[in-house]
């Protein structure tokens, strides 16, 4: 027997173990589930319910009032309705064009503040202080004062090039106003990334802007994404503000229909077509918040 030599331990074949796919829960965890099944279905019937019993005590109460049959002929008016709605379809026609441009230009916007925010390099320090006091001014301006300020101030300096249609004043003030808040919403975003993550990237061999571009930059934006759709669901509201420069959105057009006809309807419709917009954003978006936190959530237990 050679003494330099040991002999190696055998190594025995591993057989990985195969999941058990005929499992099935105990009876007593049947039970539970069964229980809680019983008691979602309770809970939903209790809100439902407490929700229909809420809206006829409103009603009835609304129904009672003295002045009922007033507000009925000015804000109820099913044929004032009917015969203003085409010309409301086609003024929100225009908040969403104005709400998409704006939206495509405060998204690229927002992003580049965030970034020269976040940035450490020395160079960049004016851009840095200008970033910075950006924020802090128009996010400080009420966006209805803002509108005013663009909408007639720009074009009063009389500047080669300044856009003359009302809604591009409009967007423009827009995107002023909303890209110092979502500038903000992204600078979180950035700053919830770990800083562990960019070492391992720069680790793995990737260079500054492609652990910017692949590793933080979507860590960062899935983290404030329901965030964001809140400030667009506020932004898709406030291009009403625009009616105050003249252009035949939703707002103006149910203006102009309720002084001819001394009837508020229009008003009603225009409010219906926003709900219309509004109401599935944020569905949507409460919907991202609840994804978020049970990846939060998941995250912790593990």
């Amino acid at each position: 027997m050679d003494i330099g030599k040991t002999a190696a331990p055998e190594r025995s074949a591993t057989v990985p173990e195969t999941p058990d796919t005929d499992y099935r829960p105990s009876e007593h965890e049947q039970e539970r589930q069964r229980y809680r099944r019983s008691r979602k279905r309770r809970h939903t019937w209790v809100s439902t319910l407490c929700t229909l019993l809420g809206l006829v005590v409103v009603g009835a109460a609304a129904v009672a009032s003295p002045g009922w049959e007033r507000v009925d002929a000015l804000f109820f008016d099913g044929a004032e309705l009917r015969a203003a709605f085409p010309d409301l379809l086609r003024g929100f026609w225009l908040n969403i064009q104005m709400f998409l441009v704006a939206e495509v230009l405060i998204l690229v916007l927002g992003l580049l503040i965030a970034l020269v925010r976040v940035t450490r390099a020395p160079g960049l320090q004016p851009l840095r202080l200008a970033a910075t006091v950006y924020v802090d001014v128009f996010r400080g301006v009420p966006t209805l004062l803002l509108v005013f300020l663009v909408g007639f101030g720009l074009p009063a300096l009389e500047l080669q090039g300044t856009p003359s249609e009302p809604w591009i004043l409009g967007v423009i003030a827009l995107t002023l106003s909303y890209t110092a808040y979502v500038a903000e919403v992204f600078r979180a975003g950035l700053n919830s990334v770990h800083p562990a993550q960019r070492n391992a990237a720069r680790a793995l061999g990737l260079n500054e802007r492609q652990t910017l571009r692949h590793v933080v930059l979507p860590q960062a934006v899935r983290n404030v994404l329901p965030p964001l759709l809140n400030d667009f669901i506020a932004l898709q509201k406030d291009t009403a503000l625009v009616a105050v420069l003249g252009p035949l959105e939703a707002l103006r057009a149910a203006q102009i229909k309720a002084d001819y006809d001394f009837n508020y309807t229009p008003y009603l419709g225009a409010a219906l077509l926003f709900i219309a917009v509004t109401i599935p954003l944020t569905r949507f978006a409460d919907r991202l918040q609840r994804r978020a936190a049970q990846r939060t959530w998941a995250g912790a237990v593990r």
